[in-house]
């Protein structure tokens, strides 16, 4: 499978509700909704994890990607990720990015291979 790399960086194709999602497995819904209840101290539901990936086409997004103000406004640039904007690196995806070094390493390969 080629890497669905997510508007900030992050790996889609590596994340578990894409993953759970991909292979139609309720199981391991029911293991990230746990997992990420417990991690972010909210109530996830297994129904919550179905996800194709941030820039898919697909209507199916987990609840967090659906308000997510960076793909929002990469989504109205029409870039593919945040690595291909003229504006890179903005307050937005800076202050993510701050949390999320792995997203912003992902970005900073793909900047270097323009």
């Amino acid at each position: 499978m080629e890497k669905m790399i997510a508007y900030c960086g992050i790996n889609c194709s590596g994340c578990p509700a894409f993953l759970a999602t991909q292979k139609d497995d309720d199981n391991e819904r029911k293991r990230v909704a746990t997992m990420w209840s417990k991690q972010f101290n909210t109530n996830i539901k297994p129904e919550d994890i179905n996800c194709d990936g941030c820039i898919a086409e697909s209507k199916r997004l987990f609840n967090y990607c659906m308000v997510c103000e960076i793909r929002k406004c990469g989504q109205e640039k029409g870039v593919k990720n945040c690595a291909y904007c003229n504006d890179y690196a903005c307050k937005k995806l800076s202050k993510f990015t701050d949390d999320v070094p792995e997203a912003k390493a992902t970005l900073e390969e793909i900047r270097k291979g323009q």
